[in-house]
C-alpha cells in the first residue's frame, strides 16, 4: 500500500532513543526526509548514521526541550537544512520516574510538566504557522496509556499525558480540516524509558523493593496485560507511521491505544 510519505520532512522530538528512533527508522523506510532533536548528543550521532545507511537525508539538533528557549533552537538547528518547512510532526520527548504523590515537589511537577506537556504546546504553537500551508499536514502526539487509565504511581506523568490528549483533541477541532492531529497511547514499551539508569524500571524497583526486573515483572501481573509482555518501541513507531500517512486520511482527534489491552475501558 502507498503511504504518500516519500518526500516529506519528518520533524521527531525525542528522536534519538526508544519509540523515537524506531518511529525515524519507519518514515526513513517510505522515504521521508528527517529532522531529530534530542538532548543526548551520543545517540543523536548514532540514530544519525543508522538512518543516513538507509539513504535518506537526515539533519540532528541538541536541544532541552523542557524550556522555551530550548525548543525555538531546537526546531530552528533541525529544520535549517529544509528552510524551515516540515510536513509531519511527531511530539515524542518525555521523562517519567515511580514516586508516590507525597513525595512529589512543585518542581518536580514542573520539570514533568515542561518537558512532557509544554514541549508539546511550545512546539506545536511555534510550528503551526507552517504547517498550515503544507499539503497533507499532520501532527502526532505520544501520549500514554496512564493518560487514559492513571495508577497511583507516576501520577505526575499520568496528568502530563492526560493533557496531551486534551491537547490533541482540541487542536484537531482547531485546526481541520487543513491538519489532522492525532495521538498514540503506548502501554509498557521497553525502551531506555524504562531501562537507563533511574528511569521507570529502576525507581519502580526502589517503590517496590526488588529488583528492577523484579518489580517490572510485578508490575505487568497488577496491570493483567491480556499480551502478557511489554511492548517494542517497533510496534509503536509502525502506528506513528501509519497515522501520519495517506492511508490515514480519514482519522484526526483519534486516539490510538499500542498498550497490549491494557485499557478495560468501551472507550
Amino acid at each position: 500500500m502507498r503511504t504518500g510519505l516519500d518526500g516529506k520532512i519528518v520533524l521527531i522530538t525525542g528522536g534519538a532513543q526508544g519509540i523515537g528512533r524506531a518511529t525515524a527508522l519507519g518514515f526513513a523506510r517510505e522515504g521521508a526526509r528527517l529532522c531529530l532533536i534530542d538532548i543526548d548528543i551520543n545517540a543523536l550521532n548514532e540514530a544519525e548514521l543508522e538512518l543516513r545507511a538507509l539513504g535518506v537525508k537526515v539533519s540532528i539538533a541538541q536541544a532541552d526541550l523542557s524550556t522555551a528557549e530550548g525548543v525555538k533552537s531546537g526546531v530552528d538547528a533541525a529544520l535549517k537544512s529544509y528552510n524551515g518547512q516540515v510536513d509531519v510532526l511527531v511530539n515524542n520527548v518525555g521523562a517519567g520516574k515511580v514516586r508516590t504523590f507525597d513525595e512529589l515537589s512543585d518542581e518536580d511537577w514542573d520539570f514533568t510538566m515542561n518537558l512532557n506537556f509544554m514541549s508539546y504546546v511550545r512546539t506545536c504553537r511555534y510550528l503551526l504557522p507552517v504547517l498550515r500551508n503544507r499539503e497533507k499536514a499532520v501532527i502526532i502526539n505520544n501520549a500514554s496509556d496512564l493518560a487514559r487509565q492513571p495508577e497511583p504511581v507516576p501520577i505526575d506523568y499520568s496528568a502530563s499525558k492526560a493533557a496531551v490528549l486534551a491537547l490533541t483533541k482540541g487542536l484537531a477541532r482547531a485546526e481541520a480540516p487543513k491538519i489532522r492531529v492525532n495521538a498514540v497511547a503506548p502501554g509498557p514499551v521497553w525502551t531506555p524509558f524504562w531501562t537507563k539508569e533511574g528511569g521507570f524500571a529502576d525507581t519502580m524497583g526502589k517503590f517496590h523493593g526488588m529488583a528492577p526486573k523484579d518489580a517490572v515483572e510485578h508490575e505487568l501481573s497488577l496491570r493483567h496485560l491480556p499480551l502478557n509482555r511489554l511492548g517494542q518501541p517497533d510496534e509503536v513507531a509502525n502506528v506513528i507511521v501509519f497515522m501520519a500517512s495517506d492511508l490515514a486520511s480519514f482519522v484526526t482527534s483519534a486516539v490510538w491505544g499500542v498498550d497490549g489491552g491494557s485499557i478495560r475501558s468501551l472507550i
